[in-house]
């Protein structure tokens, strides 16, 4: 479950939010004064993301030389097909 608390609750109650993001896997967004400062998110979830960031950070410097005199426009619309092939994908269920 995602819940938005404001910067003042969350000085509250740091311990409570902790413990709703660590047991049941809660996310908590914090917003001050409408506006999102800051998401806690449970530690294994974001150590997943920094791994699947790292990867994609190794990918693409392992093809940036193969790539480097592709012309943007050119690399930009095989990005948009894939995503979109991805996106078609995950809304079929796959």
């Amino acid at each position: 479950m995602k819940r938005k608390v404001s910067a003042l609750e969350a000085r509250r109650k740091l311990g409570e939010l902790l413990e709703s993001v660590y047991y049941p896997g809660d996310e908590v967004v914090i917003e001050r004064a409408g506006k999102v400062m800051a998401v806690i998110v449970p530690a294994e979830r974001y150590e997943a993301i920094e791994r699947s960031r790292n990867r994609i950070l190794q990918l693409v410097e392992k093809n940036w030389e193969r790539n480097k005199d592709v012309p943007y426009e050119t690399i930009e619309q095989e990005v948009g097909k894939a995503v979109a092939e991805v996106r078609g994908r995950n809304k079929r269920g796959r």
